[in-house]
């Protein structure tokens, strides 16, 4: 099978899934479409995340950006993904990742005072799978720290009796590219809502200096190596694309190191946000991340490219091979599959995409602006750990 018809095939069944009412007009992206936001609207989907509840309920969330201070909608489905009810809005709430601790739901993430969406750090609550939620008025209800935080629906990793999730901040509240990478923990047993149960790492910025074409870093992920060592693996914004940086963080979760000598690593479309995850079975780290096709590199910026995701896997974190592409087009300018956020499901990936794709009222303005949030399954995924996709 050649690379175009193993795309045409897998879109072909993504397709086949959705359980979306098309308009007389419209076209359906790949996948079951949870919400549409009208391409004509500019509100722009965004911070796609899901988690699995212990009763086999799917939690899905997102965002809005563009010009204004984004709330949060919350989306549930008893289905295993075949069909989505709203259930929820919370308001001020971005970037956010879903969490749960056994019953116990959560949205980690910021609350915006600027449209540009930075703001204070804030956990919130609920214990009935996400129809109602707690407010972060003060320090003993989820209001973890004040400032100009930023982060996206980054992995919460359990290890030493703690969790742990990463984050960036910046120095002001409007521009792009400087962010203070760093991480924070909780003791597995923590009130969560309770700053003071919370640790910071310090924090480091981005040097520019470190890497020609490189300009910052954000959205890491907390992985724990095979040696116990916990790792931040963080997205680069680098015009040639294929760049992540690995920060390792020490074991109190005080202090962060990264060697720009050894610490950057070849990741395969780590110029977009992209999710890693362990899994036990496989022995091995899984990602779903935005590579470039060979067809599309150099046509345009390779950092900018959304087009295509794919599947990949490493034994190390060090050495990443992709296993399959998933999901393609041929309009990389106007449509887009980004921001996936993923969970394990038994033999399978279950995945939620920010995804930009014609809807009844035309396109989106580019492939970043998306107007859909999408649900995707990759069914029996370790299969792939034996092969090698042919790109």
């Amino acid at each position: 099978m050649n690379m175009k018809t193993r795309i045409s095939v897998v879109c072909i069944l993504l397709i086949a899934c959705s359980s979306y009412a098309m308009g007389p007009n419209e076209t359906v992206p790949p996948g079951v479409v949870i919400h549409n936001s009208p391409a004509v609207s500019h509100n722009y989907v965004g911070s796609p995340s899901i988690v699995i509840m212990p009763d086999d309920t799917y939690v899905a969330s997102h965002d809005y950006f563009g010009n204004r201070l984004s709330d949060s909608y919350i989306y549930l489905s008893k289905n295993k993904g075949e069909t989505w009810e709203q259930i929820a809005k919370v308001e001020l709430l971005t970037w956010s990742t879903l969490f749960n601790r056994g019953k116990e739901l959560y949205l980690i993430g910021v609350s915006p005072k600027c449209t540009m969406g930075y703001g204070d750090f804030v956990v919130r609550k609920s214990l009935d799978n996400g129809h109602t939620w707690t407010t972060p008025s003060d320090e003993t209800t989820g209001l973890i720290r004040k400032g100009w935080y930023h982060c996206a629906p980054v992995p919460v990793v359990t290890h030493k009796n703690r969790y742990w999730r990463a984050m960036e901040r910046m120095d002001n509240n409007w521009g792009w590219g400087p962010f203070s990478a760093f991480v924070t923990s909780i003791p597995a047993d923590g009130d969560l809502l309770n700053a003071s149960h919370w640790k910071l790492s310090d924090e480091m910025r981005f040097d520019a200096s470190w890497k020609t074409g490189a300009s910052a870093w954000l959205e890491g992920n907390v992985v724990i190596d095979k040696k116990g060592n916990i790792k931040n693996i963080l997205r680069v914004a680098y015009e040639q694309d294929d760049l992540a940086a690995m920060i390792s963080v020490n074991l109190d979760g005080s202090s962060i190191r990264f060697n720009s000598e050894t610490d950057f690593i070849h990741f395969p479309g780590a110029a977009k946000k992209f999710t890693i995850r362990y899994d036990p079975k496989s022995k091995r780290y899984w990602a779903l991340s935005n590579f470039v096709l060979p067809k599309y590199r150099n046509t345009a910026d390779n950092g900018a490219l959304r087009n295509t995701q794919v599947l990949m896997c490493s034994q190390d974190l060090i050495h990443w091979e992709i296993k399959e592409v998933l999901l393609s087009c041929d309009e990389p300018a106007l449509h887009g599959f980004q921001y996936v956020d993923w969970q394990f499901d038994g033999k399978d990936i279950v995945f939620v995409s920010r995804t930009a794709w014609t809807d009844s009222t035309g396109e989106p303005p580019r492939q970043h602006d998306a107007n859909y949030l999408t649900f995707h399954r990759i069914k029996d995924f370790r299969k792939y750990k034996k092969e090698k996709a042919a790109i």
